[in-house]
């Protein structure tokens, strides 16, 4: 496809105002996105009962979803950098609202599923586009870790207010309106980015679009994602399983052999050779993996062994979307004071102190004993969360930073399954060997039914909250990994010009 980029130059907003609506205009984006994510999962049961369909079954509306957005985040990337960030972003924005209202109209699951990946690819294109925006908009290194750490925040501020605002609408106007609901905010947000956002691309031609690249890294994703998600419920070993292990590497090495080939790669592999670059998405995997990892099990244990409702649940989250919000811009605001390194690995270390503890709640535990785990854990990951975008913005060359941030939520995209997929199996493994351990250490003295029926309830929970406990304690151990790892993130002179920094 044949296209000339307008110059990156011209990105940055005529005034002070304009440039902070930018940052106000891509919030709004960011928060409608994510907080979709977060309020389907609420929905499925009343999908299930209309659609009349298994669990197993709707499980695929999430898997769907989360396929797509996978596959097209680097295809979006790359095609901000190259066509106008704002060109795509808009793109995704109108493709959006239409997979939003579609899927308010869904009539079974078929249709559910399609609608739900017109959602992701379209909802995909947010992320590596808004990142590009902000860094072209804000350019003082400073201003921008700042920036990003306010836009880093609507992340956390969706996740909690989704089942909050979710739930009230699920009870009052049914499933449906949590779709329509994105039409009107979506609207506002759409008008504001075509009243607000400059265009911006990169200064050099693009003469081909890298299809090939696009193909195999969007099946070796596809793959990958597919067994993170369904490996516990197929069984690690098994044939599907099997299969999806095989097609991620042959189609990665496909990937890999097609980049050093194609004269405009979907992904530059000479990012890799930067260090900073490298040892931050190493970070952020650790880190991301351990946190969401630990985080999935906290509504469970309130659920299943403190008689929290869901909507209690949520509460207990909005502490922790406060810490992320007000942690992330001071954690920006040290760029150019503290070496970014040690900012991220400080945060990095009080964010395992917080998932650590963790290990001491037990069904006897109240709020305070989630809540303060969550603060700590949340204060710690957001104070890191502007320093390490700022970081991956900041090493690669202006007119790639959409490919290059595409990447990061890559990785952070798949960090979380990991960390999901892992830890959930870390957990049914352990509850079965510390059933089997308390079972052979523990003895009945007075043999009744009853009374036997009681034993065995104890064992199992006994071997339940020790198993809870002792994934916490893994994750934290991994935080810890995490928090040495960002020794390494060495950036000359912590970045003092826009030339990337190849060691």
């Amino acid at each position: 496809m044949e296209q000339t980029a307008p110059a990156a130059a011209s990105a940055i907003p005529k005034s002070d105002n304009l440039r902070w609506w930018v940052l106000i205009t891509v919030i709004l984006g960011t928060f409608l996105g994510r907080l979709d994510q977060t309020i389907v999962n609420l929905a499925l049961p009343k999908i299930i009962l209309d659609f009349k369909i298994t669990v197993s079954a709707a499980g695929w509306i999430a898997t769907a979803y989360i396929l797509a957005n996978a596959i097209f985040v680097p295809v979006w990337g790359k095609l901000g950098d190259t066509i106008g960030r704002k060109k795509v972003y808009v793109m995704g924005f109108v493709g959006f609202l239409i997979g939003s209202a579609l899927a308010g109209f869904a009539w079974n699951l078929t249709s559910m599923i399609g609608f739900r990946i017109i959602q992701a690819i379209a909802g995909s294109a947010d992320y590596p586009t808004a990142m590009a925006i902000l860094a072209v908009t804000f350019t003082d290194m400073k201003e921008r870790a700042q920036v990003l750490g306010l836009w880093s925040s609507s992340f956390a501020a969706a996740s909690v207010f989704g089942p909050l605002i979710g739930g009230s609408l699920i009870d009052n106007f049914g499933w449906r309106s949590i779709f329509l609901i994105n039409i009107p905010v979506g609207l506002l947000g759409l008008f504001m980015a075509l009243k607000f956002i400059d265009e911006s691309a990169s200064d050099e031609k693009t003469r081909s679009f890298d299809w090939w690249g696009s193909i195999s890294l969007g099946v070796a994703l596809g793959a990958l994602v597919l067994v993170l998600d369904q490996g516990p419920i197929w069984g690690w070993m098994s044939q599907g399983s099997m299969l999806c292990y095989a097609a991620t590497l042959v189609f990665s090495a496909l990937f890999l052999w097609i980049e050093q080939t194609v004269a405009e790669p979907i992904v530059d592999l000479k990012f890799f050779r930067i260090s900073a670059f490298v040892n931050t998405l190493t970070n952020s995997f650790i880190v991301f993996m351990g946190m969401m990892g630990s985080v999935f099990l906290v509504p469970i244990f309130a659920e299943t062994f403190l008689g929290y409702n869901a909507q209690q649940t949520g509460f207990l989250f909005i502490p922790m979307a406060f810490c992320i919000m007000v942690a992330a811009p001071l954690g920006g605001s040290l760029t150019g004071k503290i070496q970014a390194r040690w900012v991220i690995m400080g945060s990095t270390a009080v964010a395992a102190l917080g998932v650590f503890l963790f290990s001491y709640i037990d069904p006897r535990s109240g709020a305070l004993s989630l809540i303060v785990p969550l603060a700590i854990m949340a204060f710690g990951i957001g104070f890191g969360m502007a320093q390490r975008t700022n970081i991956i913005a900041s090493v690669v060359p202006p007119q790639e930073i959409g490919s290059a941030s595409a990447i990061l939520a890559l990785v952070r995209n798949i960090s979380g399954a990991f960390g999901i997929a892992i830890f959930s199996t870390i957990l049914t493994s352990t509850i079965g060997r510390n059933v089997m351990t308390l079972a052979e250490n523990s003895r009945l003295n007075l043999m009744t039914p009853e009374t036997y029926k009681q034993f065995i309830g104890l064992i199992i929970l006994k071997a339940q909250v020790s198993a809870y406990a002792t994934v916490f304690e893994i994750a934290a151990v991994l935080l810890v990994i995490g928090a040495v790892t960002s020794f390494w993130i060495r950036i000359d002179n912590e970045i003092k010009s826009d030339e990337p920094v190849i060691d």
